[in-house]
């Protein structure tokens, strides 16, 4: 006998209620438990529940459904919530499926598509799927030394924890001069070496274990090797592999890498599914820069996948930005501004730049781009969706 569902739906409307209760009793493995519009009853019926679903109206007062939203996913893992709108715009989804929402429907509630989402969250309550989203592999990447590459990708797997609540892995494939360990101030016991030699024992437990986490978050850290040495003969399939184990576990995949074009490096590359090349406002470092986008296209990778971010940016400098985009015929997607004192201070202390100063110009361009990186997920996923954008 099929595991049943027990269903709470939140809304103001009489008549979305009972047409959604009229389509869960089609998709019996889900039972119609109650329809309310007030938070506490429903919050003190979930409460007494282990696996449920909570399908939420917030068309009238989104800001109070979201927070519930927030609450429920919070203190009941095992709770999963639809959320539904009359006016379902894409800044609205984004907000309510980064507080916890699986999914997202339009009001009026087309009914084919309801049931594929139920049948979607069936399987994940029950044990028959259980990652919910894909994983994102971004590397960042530059092949000239000292733009901030590693700074970057440091700050950027820290904001993605922080904005995602979801697991993400900072992996430094930078074999020789690694410094993410130095930058979050961490002294890990197991190193990426190790997980190369071990991969036929690694899954998602020995990860979560293994991987160094980083203080109160999500963030987890596989470092480079102490002694190079240690991965000179790694073969390439080999860390291929690590980043399909890895793709398993973490919702978000950063990896810093070395300033070069060695054979680690590009593996990388070719596994990722986002790269940032980092480049900063000079000639050499933009000439730099376009042999770099040359040269990826010999690769063969992907030019929508590869995004150019300018670091150290200041708006009064000589050379402007719309100058480097056509310089290097591509247009950029990001620019982190230059504060050399508040980033050299999160360095020098061994933590990101928005614990020092969350307010500095430099700490909330790190935040916008993880949001900017995780709602492009998001508004991929709605483009499929029709009404929805």
């Amino acid at each position: 006998m099929k595991q049943s569902i027990p269903t709470i739906v939140i809304t103001e409307h009489d008549s979305t209620a009972e047409l959604l209760k009229l389509y869960l009793q089609e998709f019996d493995v889900f039972s119609f438990l109650a329809a309310t519009s007030d938070y506490s009853k429903a919050y003190n019926g979930i409460k007494e529940l282990s696996n449920s679903l909570v399908i939420i109206d917030v068309s009238d007062y989104p800001e109070q459904a979201l927070n519930f939203v927030s609450k429920i996913t919070t203190e009941f893992p095992d709770c999963r919530v639809i959320a539904l709108s009359d006016k379902p715009d894409v800044d609205l989804v984004i907000r309510a499926m980064r507080v916890g929402a699986t999914d997202f429907l339009a009001i009026p509630v087309i009914k084919a598509e309801f049931l594929g989402v139920l049948g979607k969250l069936y399987n994940d309550l029950t044990g028959g799927k259980q990652k919910k989203s894909k994983c994102r592999v971004i590397t960042v990447y530059s092949n000239k030394g000292g733009v901030g590459k590693t700074s970057i990708a440091t700050n950027l797997a820290y904001e993605l924890a922080k904005i995602t609540k979801e697991n993400v892995a900072l992996i430094d494939l930078n074999f020789q001069l690694g410094d993410v360990t130095t930058f979050l101030d961490l002294k890990p016991s197991f190193n990426i070496s190790y997980m190369l030699q071990n991969l036929d024992k690694i899954n998602e437990d020995f990860l979560l274990s293994t991987l160094e986490k980083y203080k109160d978050t999500s963030l987890y850290v596989l470092a480079d090797p102490p002694y190079f040495k240690q991965v000179d003969d790694v073969p390439l399939k080999d860390i291929t592999k690590l980043f399909n184990i890895l793709r398993d576990t973490f919702s978000y995949v950063v990896v810093d890498t070395s300033a070069g074009f060695d054979p680690k490096s590009i593996t990388a590359l070719e596994n990722s599914d986002l790269i940032f090349l980092v480049t900063i406002v000079n000639l050499p470092a933009i000439r730099n820069c376009q042999r770099c986008l040359e040269l990826f296209d010999k690769l063969g990778l992907d030019s929508e996948k590869v995004q150019v971010l300018i670091n150290r940016y200041m708006e009064n400098d000589e050379i402007k930005a719309e100058d480097v985009e056509e310089a290097i015929g591509k247009k950029l997607y990001w620019k982190v501004p230059n504060n050399y004192f508040t980033m050299m201070s999160a360095i020098n202390k061994g933590v990101p730049v928005s614990n020092v100063n969350p307010d500095a110009n430099v700490a909330l361009s790190c935040k916008n781009l993880a949001l900017m990186v995780s709602d492009s997920i998001y508004r991929q996923n709605l483009s499929k969706k029709n009404g929805m954008v």
